[in-house]
């Protein structure tokens, strides 16, 4: 049995050690605090290079956290609307990784960090490994191209169907935005015929941007974010549903990614600081997630220099900081210094 008084259950790798989230109670006080202390913080600015994303209100905030038990604790506007855009890569590795294996995935798409921005072209150019990681843009539109389907539309229901099934109900296209951000993607046009320059990605370039522009316009909420990290931390289970979507082996396997390279050029700051794999996107969403424990959500559009939600860092800094989340912190065991 565990010190917290949990018993660590046997995965497919062996045991693994999941602890637990503190009281309903305790968990809604901090939540309630750290959005009580962040949300007049006016930092930030929110995205505008996608002309639909700069009509969101910069004083949205609303956050969520759920449990892999199935709970969920909200604040403010934790179901307001709004499109997923880069926290979408995660979850299209996992389901990747889920077609063509974890190994074969990380093989063909990288997993270092660029220490580059998300958009960056030089990282393709510099790095044998063109993709380098499935979270920046490179190796996004390539693992969008690895999805099961010979066809744009098949590739499209695969992304609707699996991130669905994370988020443990239907999500749908907000078109407005697929339009905005389909009209002003030439640069990511140009990555992916790059990458077919390279022999890098393993579908036609045009209709993998296609795809990976659709995969980013798809609508979620807070709620749906932390539920869909709740469901990576349980093991591939949404808790919400009951229903496995990828395999305990694979969730490992994303989280490090996340971990390593989930809010670029600041990945070593954010683990230095909140010690969880989190993954942000310019539309002001960023998914935490705590193995084994649950999923948090925020949403708050202005964003930093490096793209990444001002107020959504604050908080979850906070949050993981409150609750013990951050998985390098230790203690001393109970039994060192006692009586022999």
């Amino acid at each position: 049995m565990a010190v917290d008084g949990t018993t660590p259950r046997v995965g497919d790798g062996g045991f693994v050690s999941t602890g637990q989230l503190p009281r309903p109670e305790a968990v809604q006080h901090h939540l309630e605090a750290a959005y009580q202390r962040h949300r007049s913080v006016d930092d930030g600015k929110v995205a505008d290079y996608i002309p639909a994303l700069a009509q969101a209100s910069p004083h949205a905030f609303g956050a969520c956290i759920a449990g892999v038990a199935g709970q969920t604790i909200s604040v403010g506007d934790a179901t307001t609307p709004f499109s997923i855009q880069s926290v979408s890569k995660p979850f299209v590795f996992a389901l990747v990784c889920e077609a063509i294996g974890p190994r074969r995935a990380g093989e063909l798409l990288g997993t270092n960090a660029t220490g580059l921005p998300f958009d960056s072209v030089m990282a393709v150019e510099l790095n044998r490994s063109r993709t380098m990681n499935p979270l920046v843009n490179a190796g996004a539109i390539a693992t969008t191209s690895l999805l099961p389907g010979s066809t744009v539309e098949e590739k499209w229901a695969h992304v609707v169907e699996g991130l669905s099934a994370f988020a443990g109900r239907p999500l749908s296209l907000d078109q407005d935005v697929y339009e905005s951000e389909a009209a002003t993607n030439l640069r990511n046009r140009g990555i992916a015929h790059l990458l077919e320059s390279y022999g890098s990605i393993a579908f036609d370039p045009d209709d993998a941007t296609e795809v990976y522009t659709r995969q980013c316009s798809l609508s979620v909420t807070a709620e749906d974010l932390a539920v869909m990290g709740a469901t990576l931390a349980d093991g591939g289970v949404n808790p919400r549903t009951g229903k496995r979507v990828i395999a305990m082996a694979h969730c490992r396997r994303v989280l490090a990614v996340m971990a390593t390279a989930g809010l670029y050029e600041e990945s070593g700051e954010w683990l230095y600081e909140v010690g969880l794999p989190g993954k942000s996107g310019v539309s002001g969403g960023i998914v935490t997630v705590a193995p084994g424990k649950g999923g948090l959500g925020t949403y708050s559009p202005p964003l930093d220099e490096q793209g990444n939600s001002v107020r959504g860092r604050m908080l979850t800094t906070q949050i993981a900081e409150a609750l013990g989340l951050h998985i390098f912190a230790s203690d001393v065991h109970p039994d060192v210094g006692a009586p022999s």
